[in-house]
């Protein structure tokens, strides 16, 4: 990004607050190509120049990308007025200029990407993409290998046009079935609204993944990381989109 305030520059790469990264840098535990710098208005090179916070590196990017595993009973928002957001659980620097990537509906669980590149959130979002997103669910009822067959065609939901095919995976049939949906649009309630064309109601649902990016199975519900640098690059070249059928 090039040469910036080194105030601004320690707080986007995540050290603290802006407040608190001054406090740092005025008690001189802040070096920049080896010496102490006391001014936060100082200037800094985030590509050219080494940057020491208490002795460990400064890596400095963009925009910040975290997995976040959603719990029910929270909207999929930056801010409500009536319930509480998936917001509401995540304690970072710079909070106020990240968004969650989409949406989850209140009582379903899972991933979702919580970042400031809205970029990439296009890319992520945009139908013409086909970016595969996949569901586990559990319903009320039989699932039928019948019932593969009318995802794959598409459904009739009550749109103006019928859902683009998706794929249903069976992994238990009875009274209560439980299977994996992968669909690639992001419509109003969709799944639940597919489920109940064909007879069924949701009784469960959860996110596990979008494009290449997958829930880490030891991220308890609430928690939150950043992306690895492999996850962040696999999500941006795009890998295991439109894989769909």
């Amino acid at each position: 990004m090039g040469t910036m305030r080194l105030d601004k520059l320690l707080a986007n790469a995540g050290i603290g607050t802006r407040s608190q990264v001054k406090q740092l840098i005025r008690k001189g535990c802040i070096s920049v190509n080896g010496e102490i710098v006391k001014m936060p208005e100082a200037k800094a090179d985030s590509e050219k120049d080494k940057i020491l916070a208490n002795g460990k590196d400064v890596f400095y990017t963009e925009y910040e990308y975290y997995m976040f595993h959603k719990p029910a009973g929270y909207v999929t928002a930056t801010w409500d007025k009536q319930d509480s957001t998936v917001m509401d659980l995540l304690e970072v620097p710079q909070k106020e200029k990240l968004f969650p990537v989409g949406r989850l509906d209140k009582d379903t669980e899972g991933l979702l990407l919580i970042t400031d590149d809205g970029a990439l959130a296009h890319e992520l979002l945009s139908p013409k993409k086909h970016v595969d997103k996949t569901y586990f669910v559990r319903v009320s009822g039989t699932l039928l290998s019948a019932h593969s067959e009318a995802f794959a065609s598409g459904i009739n939901i009550g749109d103006e046009k019928p859902t683009l095919p998706a794929r249903l995976d069976i992994l238990s049939t009875g009274e209560i079935s439980e299977a994996e949906v992968t669909i690639r649009e992001g419509r109003f309630h969709q799944i639940k609204r597919m489920f109940a064309a064909l007879g069924f109601q949701v009784l469960y649902l959860k996110r596990l993944s979008m494009g290449s990016l997958r829930l880490d199975a030891a991220l308890e519900k609430g928690r939150y990381r950043k992306l690895t640098e492999e996850e962040l690059a696999q999500l941006k070249d795009g890998k295991n989109r439109g894989k769909l059928c």
